[in-house]
């Protein structure tokens, strides 16, 4: 069977057995006639069409609108931008986090050398170290026997109660009932 000149992939007339079966096979047959009928319809669905490569071609190409290559581009772009925003925050995030930890450790360090210099200044300053200080510096020594003086007092201590002599009824009825209880 011959190809034409057809626009569509398969001509489905050449498979449609139903129509080709009533048409051409009157409804009285001799053996050998229905048998070289049923051949043919054998080759008939064995039968496969081939396509210039020209039209295959144009059946692979697939036409694309620029309208949606274009908005395919932009959404692509849009992705991008946004995981590159998120990266880039991440990126940030994660040097704060250095920067805080290293000053963390450097604070730790510097509260640490604090302590040991306090307890240093502590120890130089002690009892001991001032006598020696005094004694090899300054030249001083303990006061012995001979370099104190005592203090006599020859009058006896006394105790005044020094009285108001401006007082009223009130206070004279306190000062009374506290010397009945003393």
């Amino acid at each position: 069977m011959a190809i034409g000149n057809y626009n569509a992939a398969y001509d489905l007339s050449l498979f449609d057995e139903s129509l080709n079966a009533s048409s051409a096979v009157p409804k009285r047959r001799a053996d050998g006639e229905a048998h070289q009928q049923n051949r043919k319809r054998q080759n008939r669905r064995n039968q496969v069409m081939k396509l210039p490569e020209e039209e295959l071609n144009k059946i692979r190409r697939r036409k694309r609108n620029p309208l949606q290559i274009a908005m395919g581009a932009t959404g692509a772009a849009v992705v991008t931008f946004v995981i590159g925003i998120i990266i880039v925050g991440q990126v940030q995030l994660t040097e704060l986090n250095q920067q805080i930890i290293t000053a963390e450790k450097t604070l730790a360090d510097t509260e640490s050398l604090y302590v040991q210099n306090q307890m240093k200044v502590e120890a130089a300053h002690t009892n001991a170290e001032i006598e020696k200080y005094a004694t090899e510096v300054l030249g001083m020594s303990k006061a012995s026997n001979a370099q104190k003086e005592f203090i006599a007092l020859e009058t006896d201590d006394k105790a005044e109660v020094s009285s108001q002599k401006d007082s009223n009824i009130f206070t004279r009825f306190f000062d009374s009932l506290s010397n009945l209880w003393s």
